[in-house]
């Protein structure tokens, strides 16, 4: 148990008013830069009914810790094999509407709930991700780009299946997009996600991604070739090209 797991099993002993303080007092906000160290701790020790509280808080960084560990929630259930509930029901529910919360740092954290998910339960992030793409709206569909675009997951073949086809169909949506809304500050979202994920899903699987990238260069829509230029940067992806 390192440091900041410690600290917070401690505080949730003392209990909610002592976890608070210390999330709030250690957050590192104000500040370029959040103590995602004392976020993972708070989601591998953080009790049920605590997590769901600050998943809904006002403020952005509790807010942020609670979404995280939605993803342990969530796991844990899966793992259990229970059938549906109606307080998982609600995680879901919760973590579904943080993928489009307001706050870049609290939808960075429903995509790690996805990620810690799919690391216990590569299924089950699938399944997740599926579930956002098909909202059709660009905010999910960034979530589900950055939850299932992240290296250390994509050993799984699943995974590596998954994070292409995710790619490709986030492609799709940001494609469809009327040229008068692509300024948008969602659709930029979107894109600007793209713009790294796709090397990472081809690095990932390139038998498979190499030419699922190569028809994108060939592929005359505007943000799409922004896209391809960026990932182009990419020494992951550089590293295939040559």
């Amino acid at each position: 148990m390192d440091v900041w797991t410690e600290r917070v099993a401690a505080a949730c002993a003392a209990g909610e008013p002592a976890v608070t303080e210390l999330l709030t007092t250690h957050s590192g906000l104000p500040g370029p830069r959040a103590n995602l160290a004392l976020l993972a701790a708070f989601g591998d020790v953080a009790p049920t009914d605590l997590v769901v509280r600050l998943a809904d808080d006002d403020d952005e960084y509790l807010r942020s810790c609670g979404t995280a560990a939605l993803g342990r929630l969530l796991l844990d259930h899966a793992r259990a094999a229970s059938p549906a509930s109606a307080a998982a029901g609600a995680w879901r529910a919760t973590l579904d509407a943080r993928a489009s919360d307001a706050s870049w740092r609290v939808r960075e954290a429903a995509a790690m709930a996805g990620q810690r998910l799919g690391a216990g339960e590569p299924a089950a992030l699938v399944a997740l991700a599926d579930a956002w793409l098909r909202t059709g709206d660009p905010l999910p569909a960034r979530a589900a780009v950055a939850a299932l675009c992240e290296p250390a997951l994509l050993r799984a073949p699943a995974l590596r299946v998954a994070a292409l086809d995710v790619c490709a169909r986030a492609t799709d949506l940001l494609r469809s997009v009327p040229a008068a809304s692509r300024r948008e500050s969602d659709v930029r979202t979107l894109r600007q996600a793209l713009g790294y994920a796709w090397s990472v899903a081809v690095a990932a699987d390139p038998d498979a991604g190499l030419p699922a990238f190569a028809a994108l260069e060939r592929d005359p829509d505007a943000d799409v070739a922004w896209l391809v230029r960026e990932n182009r940067k990419k020494k992951r992806l550089a590293a295939l090209l040559v």
